[in-house]
């Protein structure tokens, strides 16, 4: 019965991992280039109290065993890089990516991360940012006398000068791509950061290659679906109910066992 104890709290514990994740991916359902989390558990180690197999006679084996679990931890927890919906914005420096990939930001230590989130915008001398304020690579600086913004589908930045008649290209933004994106470390801020298991980016193109291609003037809405969610959360909320009762129930036979000691 100590063992029910132990082994229910584990379910519990669990539960509220679950709950916990389900609550950052509702908290971030209107986040940009979001993306849900999955939490994946496992049983934890068995005691082995009759091994199958084993010999139970001269000429006999016992075509079973007797393992008693002895409860779940949560394994992972992984993001799912399903696409989002696109929103349409009408800003000319909103960027949606069609498909795989990531945009690149420079980090003040100068390293790279990477983003779904293609809500740029234009710092005190014209490159293109981050909303935190972080510049985009490859760098655009888009002049100050610019009157259009145009962002092909193949990433190649023009834009429309006064006084000029041809469009002004300005550069390309790039597409990098991981061959395990789920290995990304979450930075916050809608940025990710490579590790070991991600792998080394693989930089394109938008279009080719695999990568994704860009839409201008529209965004990536969070992949949170909140009816999925709040089901979810639900059946979470039942099964800590039901090692809750688990604990409940070990409590009053251990009570019971002791009383008829006496």
């Amino acid at each position: 019965m100590m063992r029910a104890l132990w082994t229910a709290s584990s379910g519990m514990i669990a539960q509220q991992a679950n709950i916990d994740n389900l609550s950052n991916n509702l908290a971030n359902v209107n986040t940009s280039g979001f993306k849900k989390s999955r939490i994946d558990f496992q049983d934890l180690m068995y005691q082995t109290v009759r091994q199958a197999g084993a010999s139970s006679g001269a000429d006999t084996q016992l075509p079973t065993g007797l393992q008693v679990g002895l409860g779940v931890r949560e394994a992972a927890i992984q993001k799912m890089y399903t696409m989002g919906n696109l929103e349409s914005t009408g800003n000319s420096l909103d960027v949606a990516i069609q498909g795989d990939g990531f945009f690149q930001v420079n980090m003040p230590d100068g390293t790279l991360s990477y983003t779904r989130d293609g809500s740029f915008k234009k710092d005190s001398q014209g490159r293109l940012t981050t909303s935190e304020g972080y510049l985009v690579e490859p760098q655009i600086t888009i002049p100050e006398n610019a009157t259009d913004i145009t962002i092909a589908t193949d990433g190649t930045v023009s834009v429309k000068v006064s006084g000029q008649t041809a469009p002004q290209e300005l550069g390309q933004l790039q597409i990098a791509r991981f061959i395990n994106p789920a290995g990304l470390e979450s930075l916050g801020g809608n940025l990710l950061k490579q590790t070991e298991a991600s792998g080394d980016p693989v930089v394109t193109v938008p279009g080719e290659e695999g990568s994704g291609t860009l839409i201008q003037k529209y965004l990536e809405m969070s992949n949170v679906q909140v009816v999925e969610e709040m089901v979810n959360m639900i059946v979470a909320q039942r099964a800590y109910e039901m090692n809750s009762k688990a604990v409940t129930t070990s409590d009053e036979m251990l009570q019971t066992a002791a009383n008829l000691k006496r």
